[in-house]
């Protein structure tokens, strides 16, 4: 499976582990409180399902821009040091690849679309630049 590794905490407003429940989840992504767009410099061919990987390096800096910004959307995520890093956190659908979005996580020059994203326990995993192979035997629980 395609993996893509995201830097914290945007990866966990994507993924969203702290909504547990269908309804919870329903409500927050209709109110904007997850994250729908990934913001990237680059378009991608690529459509469907892919994992969430957690990337490990984060500087205080980073987490405090990405933290502020959410704020403003009305989400506040965890505090950096309970911030699960390098690894596997979830898996989301990339549904398209577009230059401009009303989304108001958008804020680059490309964005991918997301949509349905799903929790999974941490799996530790080394991340690599733009989207990456994960082998079938390191998901025990998507098999």
């Amino acid at each position: 499976m395609k993996a893509l590794a995201i830097k914290q905490p945007w990866a966990w407003m994507i993924i969203r582990p702290d909504l547990t429940g269908v309804m919870a989840r329903k409500i927050a992504t209709a109110s904007g409180e997850i994250k729908d767009l990934e913001n990237r410099t680059w378009h991608t061919n690529f459509r469907g399902r892919f994992l969430v990987h957690a990337s490990k390096g984060l500087t205080r800096q980073e987490y405090w821009t990405a933290y502020d910004f959410a704020v403003h959307l009305g989400v506040i995520a965890p505090p950096m040091e309970e911030l699960q890093r390098g690894g596997i956190i979830g898996s989301v659908e990339l549904v398209d690849s577009v230059d401009d979005s009303d989304s108001d996580w958008y804020m680059g020059e490309k964005g991918f679309v997301l949509r349905d994203p799903r929790p999974l326990p941490f799996i530790p995993l080394k991340g690599q630049l733009g989207f990456f192979d994960v082998p079938d035997e390191v998901l025990p629980c998507m098999s």
